[in-house]
């Protein structure tokens, strides 16, 4: 995968534009033609940066930090606000970088009684059929590490379909992973409807001792909706939000999909490494022999 997609799609590209802005607030006293250019170049860039993001905040924080941006280009014409306008633009994107950091850090699960894990996806997980002798990360996850899988996926799932899938299907687990949301993404799903399937698939699935992790979905420029919807109700919901990151790196490793989204033998072994590591907190003890 290309670096720069991958800095924009995993959200990073937020920190580098917020980065970028604090250089030109930096700059701020420094006169002349070439200092002027340097704080158009990295003001421009960082605000490119931070928009093609899609960091799913609200919408309230973004307006604060557009609102001191503007304070500080007025202050080219004020010269007596320019050190007040660069600490106030300084202060306001880095609140908002600050705000987004805990989204960029990976959950742990609570120890579960028992060493079993259920997991509801879509063809990331379940594959696309072009093998039968190939294995897939939830057998991989299940033979190497001694657990009870329960893999209730399937190629073309989506948040409404599996909700449907699951009346067919009791959870066994009481932890319960959701690979889910990419073909509502790229397929016709609007977020309205996307926002209204989640909320009724997280209904379904939550329960009194049982934990949810979710894999946050990797995000286009331009999908803000999308994120803010999963963060949502991640939160409503007590979801632990695995930073889209952590998926991406996966799908961006060397040989380990067959068109950029589906897995390869290799991502599979790579996805399930992942998901280890993810989740092996809640079975800390070894299974038996």
């Amino acid at each position: 995968m290309n670096p720069l997609v991958y800095h924009i799609v995993s959200g990073q590209a937020l920190f580098s534009g917020v980065l970028l802005i604090l250089v030109a607030a930096a700059t701020s006293l420094q006169t002349g033609p070439v200092w002027q250019r340097v704080r158009v170049l990295t003001l421009t860039t960082g605000l490119i940066a931070v928009t093609v993001s899609s960091t799913a905040l609200a919408w309230g924080w973004y307006v604060a930090a557009a609102g001191a941006t503007c304070i500080w280009i007025a202050s080219h014409w004020r010269v007596g606000w320019r050190k007040w306008a660069a600490m106030v633009l300084a202060g306001a994107w880095l609140v908002l970088a600050g705000i987004e950091a805990p989204y960029h850090i990976t959950p742990q699960l609570q120890p579960a009684s028992a060493r079993s894990l259920t997991v509801i996806g879509d063809s990331v997980t379940a594959g696309i059929g072009g093998d039968e002798q190939s294995r897939r990360w939830p057998q991989l996850l299940a033979s190497q590490h001694g657990l009870q899988v329960q893999d209730i996926s399937h190629m073309g799932e989506t948040a409404a379909s599996a909700l449907k899938r699951l009346q067919g299907h009791r959870i066994e687990s009481d932890v319960v992973l959701l690979e889910i949301g990419g073909n509502d993404l790229l397929g016709s799903t609007t977020p309205a409807q996307f926002e209204h399937d989640l909320d009724q698939l997280l209904t379904h699935v939550a329960a009194p001792g049982r934990q949810l992790m979710m894999f946050e979905l990797p995000l286009p420029p331009f999908s803000h909706a999308w994120g803010r919807i999963q963060r949502q109700l991640a939160a409503r919901y007590q979801v632990a939000l695995v930073p889209r990151r952590v998926f991406l790196s996966v799908l961006a490793g060397g040989g380990a999909t067959l068109d950029s989204i589906h897995l390869s033998q290799s991502g599979h072994e790579q996805m399930a490494d992942t998901v280890w590591k993810l989740t092996h907190a809640a079975w800390p003890a070894s299974p038996s022999r």
